[in-house]
């Protein structure tokens, strides 16, 4: 009776050692999977990027050979964007931060060009100079959005790896911090809504509203006229 007892006893404590073994391995399994989906999710919101960056690339030679024969002494701009192209093609293999550092660049120097265009009416008028910005300008904003989803990711990502109990294993099973894809300083500032108000010295203030309204009179109660003559007067 007493061996049967012990064998109940040893049987039931390796069911629960089994279980314990099962549940803890499986929730190693979810995290690791866990872990392996939200890297996955960062390189294809990278890849995203990546294609739209070079598809700016391939624009930006034929708008320069398209402007370069309108702008013979200009030559400084074509060639400050042919070199901020250069170094973002060469950056694009070094990872997001040095990339972003360079697109921003190239950017910079994107945005003078187009700045000098506006200086040429033949560029202004010409089919294919305005075909090829509006194909930037379509570029940037998809850039831009491929960019915020991507930073979204990385964040979601970054999170899961400080906080518990991801963080026991990311470091052991080789899970590191990913790079932010940081867009250029003047992308970030808070844009000036100019409302047409002035600063006081810069220029004669104009009227202001409250000023152009007229004023208007004073309330006064009406005067009732005298009543006739043998009526009792009125309340």
């Amino acid at each position: 009776m007493g061996t049967t007892t012990r064998e109940v006893s040893v049987s039931t404590e390796l069911i629960i050692l089994i279980v314990v073994v099962i549940v803890v391995v499986g929730a190693l399994i979810l995290l690791f999977n866990g872990l392996q989906q939200k890297r996955l999710r960062v390189d294809e919101a990278w890849s995203q990027i990546e294609v739209q960056l070079k598809r700016r690339w391939d624009l930006i030679p034929n708008l320069v050979n398209a402007v370069q024969g309108y702008m013979g002494f200009e030559q400084r701009v074509l060639t400050d964007v042919t070199n901020a192209r250069a170094a973002a093609v060469a950056a694009g293999g070094q990872g997001p931060a040095q990339s972003a550092n360079a697109e921003n660049a190239l950017t910079g120097t994107l945005r003078s060009l187009f700045a000098v265009v506006e200086n040429y009416p033949q560029l202004k008028a010409s089919e294919n100079v305005l075909q090829l910005q509006e194909q930037l300008t379509t570029t940037e904003n998809q850039i831009s959005f491929s960019r915020q989803h991507y930073n979204a990711t990385v964040l979601d990502y970054n999170t899961t790896l400080v906080t518990i109990p991801s963080n026991l294993l990311a470091g052991p099973l080789g899970f590191t911090k990913r790079e932010f894809f940081e867009a250029e300083p003047e992308a970030q500032q808070v844009p000036t809504v100019n409302l047409g108000f002035t600063p006081q010295g810069d220029a004669p203030a104009g009227p202001s509203i409250a000023s152009s309204i007229p004023p208007q009179a004073p309330l006064v109660p009406p005067v009732l006229p005298p009543p006739p003559s043998g009526l009792p007067p009125q309340a």
